[in-house]
C-alpha cells in the first residue's frame, strides 16, 4: 500500500500462502486501523443461496475437460441447469456442484463461489471464477481468475498412441536431484505414468506432440497458468529417460536389486546420478547401516512408494528395510556408500 507506506510480508514453514495471505491482510487492516486510515472493517460478502434459471442449450457446449496448474478438471452440465466439477488428476477429492441462476453464472449452494464461461479473443475458452474465502479470526479474501483453459481434442496416429500405451504403468525415478532436496522426502522421486481415457491426446494437461514429446500449451493468466512444462523422452544404453522442468528421471530397467550380501558399495559415477535399488524378498525385514560420504545421503522408500527414512532429515543411517521398497543413494561424483546388513 505504497500511498500509505505500508506493506506486509509472510513466510512460513508448512502452511500455504493463501494463510500466507490472510495473514498479511490482517497485519495491514490492524495498522491502517491504529493509524485511524479505517474506523471499522467491512462485512463479509456472499453471493447468496443461488436461484435457479432456466439454462440456455448453448450453455451445455462447454461441458468438457479443462486443464489448469498440474490438474485436469471434468465439467458436466444436466438440463436442469446443475453443473458438476470434478478433478480427474486427483478423484478421491469430492466433486463440486453449482446451480445456473438469472445472471449467466453457475453458483455453489453456500454462495461462496460463482462461475462462468469466457471466450477470449485468442479463441480458447476459460473457466471463470469469482470467489470469496472466509478464514475465521483472519477476515476474507475475494478472488477473481480464471481457474482452468478447455482442453482441444488432440487426435493422435496409431504410431504415436502405441509408443505412449507402452508406458502405461511404467515407473521412471529422479536420477538428477541433490541430496540434500527435499524432494526426496516429500514430493514425487518415483514418476508413475498413467494416460486417462477421459483424456486422449494428454498425459495431465500436458498435450501429446509425439511418440516422444509432450507440451503445455494452456495460456491461462494468473495462479492456474504456472508450472507448464515440456516432457521428452530419450533412451540411451536401454534405459530410457524423461526430461521435465529441469529433473531427469529413469525407467525402471535402471534400477538394480540390493546385493543380498553382508557387505556392499554403491558409488556415484561421473554422471552424478543417483542410485536406485530394488528390496529384494532376501533383505526384507534386515537392518541396513550405511557408512556415509561426507557429500550424500540416501532416502528408503515403502512399496507404496512413501519415504520412511531420508538422512539428510532424519540423521539416521541405520533403517530396516520394507518389503519390495525402494532405495536411493545420491551425493556428488565418486561419493561411495558403505552398506551392511544383518
Amino acid at each position: 500500500m505504497p500511498e500509505y507506506n505500508l506493506a506486509a510480508a509472510v513466510t512460513s514453514s508448512g502452511g500455504t500462502s493463501a494463510k500466507d495471505q490472510f495473514i498479511a491482510s490482517e497485519l495491514l487492516l490492524s495498522a491502517l486501523e491504529e493509524k485511524g486510515i479505517i474506523t471499522e472493517r467491512k462485512p463479509e460478502k456472499s453471493f447468496g443461496v443461488p436461484v435457479k434459471a432456466d439454462m440456455p442449450e448453448e450453455i451445455s457446449t462447454y461441458a468438457g475437460t479443462y486443464g489448469a496448474n498440474n490438474s485436469v478438471k471434468k465439467i458436466e452440465m444436466n438440463h436442469a441447469g446443475q453443473l458438476t466439477v470434478s478433478t480427474l488428476t486427483a478423484p478421491s477429492n469430492p466433486a463440486q456442484t453449482y446451480t445456473y441462476t438469472a445472471d449467466g453464472t453457475f453458483v455453489n449452494d453456500e454462495g461462496t463461489e460463482k462461475l462462468k464461461f469466457v471466450k477470449e479473443k485468442n479463441g480458447r475458452t476459460y473457466l471463470w471464477s469469482r470467489s470469496y474465502v472466509s478464514l475465521p479470526g483472519l477476515g476474507q479474501l475475494a478472488f477473481s481468475e480464471y481457474k482452468a483453459e478447455k482442453l482441444e481434442v488432440n487426435g493422435l496416429s496409431q504410431d504415436i498412441t502405441a509408443s505412449w500405451e507402452q508406458r502405461e504403468g511404467e515407473k521412471y525415478y529422479l536420477v538428477n536431484e541433490k541430496y540434500t532436496s527435499t524432494v526426496y522426502l516429500n514430493s514425487a522421486p518415483i514418476l508413475p505414468i498413467h494416460l486417462d481415457k477421459e483424456t486422449p491426446g494428454y498425459i495431465s494437461n500436458t498435450k501429446i506432440i509425439g511418440a516422444n514429446e509432450a507440451v503445455t500449451e494452456l495460456q491461462i493468466p494468473g495462479m492456474a497458468g504456472r508450472d507448464t512444462k515440456e516432457i521428452y523422452f530419450a533412451k540411451k544404453n536401454g534405459v530410457e529417460y524423461i526430461t521435465a522442468v529441469g529433473s531427469i528421471y529413469a525407467s525402471e530397467e535402471m534400477v538394480q536389486p540390493l546385493y543380498s550380501g553382508k557387505q556392499s558399495l554403491a558409488t556415484i559415477q561421473a554422471d552424478g546420478y543417483a542410485r536406485w535399488f530394488s528390496i529384494p524378498a532376501t533383505v526384507k525385514g534386515k537392518v541396513m547401516t550405511v557408512k556415509m560420504p561426507a557429500t550424500g545421503g540416501f532416502a528408503v522408500y515403502d512399496q507404496k512408494g512413501i519415504c520412511i527414512n531420508h538422512t539428510v532429515v532424519s540423521g539416521q543411517n541405520e533403517v530396516v528395510l520394507p518389503e519390495n521398497g525402494r532405495i536411493v543413494f545420491a551425493g556428488d561424483v565418486d561419493s561411495t556408500f558403505e552398506i551392511s546388513l544383518k
